[in-house]
């Protein structure tokens, strides 16, 4: 009789555990770029784990990418583009005002795509979240308060609503990037139209029509490639001069 090939039972370590169910999480996309992850505290009794497995275990997705530390101390999840994409990416936008041209071009293939499916695929929840960021919006400007913030998170809730997670943590990495210097590009008055033309996106999206979903999408961004071309001609020093982008960062 052939003895069967059989092998010996790993035992698997309490940290290796945690690790795969979190990262199974992010890669079903329960677990989003930008999400909060619970309190240690709150971890530890969710896995009926030690502290000490527990800390093992973020540490090891930290270093591998998966999460990152805030200043605040609090686990997130990170983008798992970050890094060698938006490394390079920072360095190029910063060149000069011919690669924001290009970004906003790439932004207009991106984000018309993400508007489209949206209208097809987003939930209940994916829309309160839209509504409510459109909302914040409109509050923040008539309390003469940054929208950096808000701006960016429409666009990751769009994103999000395609249920296509390369697409979100994609999303997420390009805005990791410049969500920081937004605000200052933008008065009341331009930052009106832009809340109008996110209240015409979200409008289409809720009416499940993707075709004028990703059309007021290319409206938008048509729009803030024109403030950037006004911004471009306003800023300009004179020949001879060099000077870093005084552009990077305009994405709205």
């Amino acid at each position: 009789m052939v003895r069967p090939n059989f092998e010996s039972i790993k035992q698997e370590k309490i940290s290796t555990q945690i690790e795969e169910q979190i990262k199974s999480l992010i890669a079903k996309g329960e677990l989003k770029p930008g999400d909060l992850l619970p309190s240690e505290r709150e971890l530890v009794k969710i896995f009926k784990v030690s502290r000490a497995s527990l800390r093992e275990a973020l540490k090891s997705l930290t270093g591998m990418g998966f999460l990152s530390i805030t200043q605040q101390h609090r686990t997130i999840v990170k983008s798992l583009a970050a890094g060698r994409i938006t490394e390079p990416l920072d360095q190029l936008l910063k060149e000069g005002i011919q690669t924001v041209y290009e970004l906003i071009e790439v932004r207009m293939a991106i984000e018309t795509w993400n508007a489209h499916y949206a209208a097809e695929r987003a939930t209940a929840e994916d829309i309160v979240r839209l509504e409510n960021s459109i909302e914040s919006m409109k509050l923040k400007i008539e309390q003469q308060r940054s929208t950096v913030g808000d701006d960016a998170d429409f666009h990751l809730a769009i994103s999000q609503a395609t249920h296509n997670q390369i697409q979100t943590h994609l999303m997420f990495s390009i805005y990791d990037i410049l969500k920081e210097s937004i605000g200052s590009y933008f008065d009341n008055f331009k930052l009106n139209f832009i809340y109008d033309q996110h209240f015409r996106v979200v409008d289409a999206i809720k009416k499940r029509d993707p075709v004028l979903a990703s059309r007021r999408m290319r409206e938008h961004l048509d729009y803030v490639e024109s403030v950037v071309k006004e911004l471009a001609a306003s800023r300009r020093k004179p020949e001879g001069r060099k000077s870093n982008n005084p552009l990077f960062g305009v994405i709205s």
